[in-house]
């Protein structure tokens, strides 16, 4: 495939509504250095055939099986030469001039590996979308969170986080990566299938010294699902994955805490879902636990060793951290903004 600066790949699975509705937009995009490439990722609909008699000459890459967010864009974008790789979700609208500004930021500073725009809502503009906002934070117990969107409240955008600063994660919804550092991370890990892949991902870039920006001056609109339904796989994908992810990437003496911490934490939580009568939600968060226990321990018999940076940072010297709880805050404080949370001095 011939090289290009920017490629824009998106990943699609059954996704035919998507493309109809969104590809327009992508497609009205003003860069003149950027390549569009379709990643199917074994579907089962009819996308391809509409893409091929209603976009023949967009790039489609083809597989069988769906390998899930992770595996499916390490297989594509390890077919792809490009300066910088744009991982798109089938449901968002751009702007017409939504990668200047993400281009311009990167060519600025070799030490920034990636950025994000600023993700507003699709059905409702003037607020956050709750995958990115305007840029993504994790606090000391890894819970994630964002710049505009704490738990399940998005604010309204009243220009408050228009600033371009240093994050924690970049949002997979619209995530603008050097493809030098994907390639140099291993990419994203494919045991996670999907979600929170993208906060490893920037963790370990963090961990080898990059950095990650929020890029607001570019602007998308995410259509999103919103509040993830409660129990079923989505639940337990993001419990079993975030703690992976601190098992990952925490320091040792970190990791000797914090993660009986948060086996504490989420037990609560699925306890809270068996007095609310959701068994469903209780279940997900076992599953997940003795999913974890039985990846750690096979890990601990058959000694692997971890690949990546095995330098790994005090989480408090990583910039997009906050060093406290949001769940104190949200819960029992109710405070419900990210400004609230966040102090002048640390944000």
């Amino acid at each position: 495939m011939s090289s290009s600066k920017v490629a824009i790949v998106i990943l699609n699975f059954n996704g035919k509504k998507h493309l109809e509705t969104f590809l327009p937009y992508v497609l009205r995009t003003t860069y003149k250095e950027a390549k569009l490439i379709i990643a199917d990722n074994g579907s089962t609909d009819d996308s391809l055939s509409f893409l091929a008699t209603t976009y023949p000459n967009i790039t489609c890459l083809k597989r069988d099986t769906n390998e899930g967010f992770a595996g499916g864009y390490n297989w594509a974008l390890s077919l792809i030469d490009a300066d910088y790789f744009v991982l798109l979700n089938s449901d968002v609208k751009v702007q017409p001039n939504w990668l200047e500004p993400m281009v311009s930021l990167l060519d600025s500073n070799n030490n920034i590996a990636a950025c994000q725009p600023k993700i507003l809502s699709y059905a409702n503009p003037s607020c956050f979308e709750y995958a990115g906002a305007s840029g993504g934070w994790i606090d000391a117990l890894g819970y994630p969170f964002s710049r505009g969107r704490i738990f399940d409240v998005c604010e309204k955008d009243n220009g408050q986080y228009n600033d371009a600063s240093p994050i924690f994660w970049a949002t997979g919804a619209s995530l603008f990566i050097r493809s030098k550092c994907y390639k140099e991370m291993g990419g994203l890990d494919e045991s996670f299938f999907a979600h929170q892949e993208e906060i490893d991902l920037c963790w370990r870039l963090h961990n080898a010294g990059y950095q990650i920006m929020s890029c607001p001056d570019s602007v998308v609109y995410h259509v999103g699902g919103g509040t993830l339904p409660r129990g079923g796989r989505k639940v337990f994908l993001n419990f079993r994955n975030n703690l992976l992810m601190l098992g990952k990437n925490l320091p040792i003496s970190e990791l000797l805490w914090k993660i009986p911490a948060r086996f504490c934490l989420d037990a609560i939580s699925a306890w809270k879902g068996v007095f609310q009568g959701d068994f469903s939600f209780f279940y997900a968060i076992v599953k997940a636990h003795m999913s974890v226990i039985a990846i750690w321990t096979k890990q601990l018999f058959l000694h692997r060793k971890k690949g990546g940076i095995s330098t790994k940072k005090a989480m408090k010297t990583i910039p997009g951290v906050y060093n406290g709880s949001i769940i104190l805050l949200y819960f029992m404080k109710k405070q419900t903004k990210f400004s609230e949370i966040i102090s002048g001095k640390n944000a």
